[in-house]
């Protein structure tokens, strides 16, 4: 009712001269007015999406490490790429996940103690029995298989996001404002100081 009265005043006070402002000014507030029912559940959709792709990456990861524990080598072939990209940073002798990998040496038991995924990123962490070893991998998963890996052994990491992520679509990035969504937990259980490094996603 607010609208009609306030349309009927302009009309008053305008000539024919004006029609043309008038169609403008009333099209602008039917914009306004008048919702879009089309808008929430395509950005309703957009996030289911997205949370169901970061589950389904993250479910690819746990069916690897199923795979290497129960020497399952025709899995990790289907979950792997053959051309995997291998990074690692920490003590050269810890290199356990390379190794398995290429069965140059007995088997490094990895258990995940966590498991979160960001987008095509999923971080794994978790340490030996002892506590003398922790380990985070960090996998990149793209349409159902594993492309990359970075494998820290001792090594503290905070995972930082550049720029804001709404709806599936990143925002804009501004260089000032990181923040960190996820730091390593058990790296520090030795109890002796380790390096820390940042891996931004």
């Amino acid at each position: 009712m607010a609208t009609v009265l306030y349309l009927n005043t302009l009309n008053d006070m305008c000539d024919d001269s004006s029609q043309t402002f008038r169609i403008k000014l009333i099209f602008v507030l039917l914009l306004i007015h008048i919702p879009n029912p089309l808008i929430i559940p395509k950005t309703r959709q957009e996030l289911d999406t997205l949370a169901d792709s970061d589950n389904k990456n993250r479910d690819v990861v746990l069916k690897l490490y199923d795979a290497l524990r129960s020497r399952d080598v025709e899995s990790v072939h289907k979950i792997l790429t053959p051309d995997l990209d291998y990074w690692f940073h920490g003590p050269p002798p810890h290199q356990f996940l390379m190794r398995i990998l290429t069965g140059v040496s007995p088997p490094f038991e990895f258990v995940p103690l966590s498991v979160v995924s960001f987008g095509s990123t999923v971080i794994a962490e978790g340490c030996d029995a002892a506590s003398s070893v922790s380990w985070i991998h960090a996998w990149t998963v793209s349409h159902g298989i594993i492309t990359q890996v970075r494998e820290y052994s001792n090594t503290s990491l905070t995972v930082t996001r550049i720029g804001n992520v709404v709806a599936g679509r990143s925002a804009e990035i501004k260089p000032s404002h990181c923040p960190s969504v996820w730091e390593s937990k058990f790296s520090g259980r030795a109890g002796k100081s380790v390096p820390g490094l940042v891996l931004a996603i």
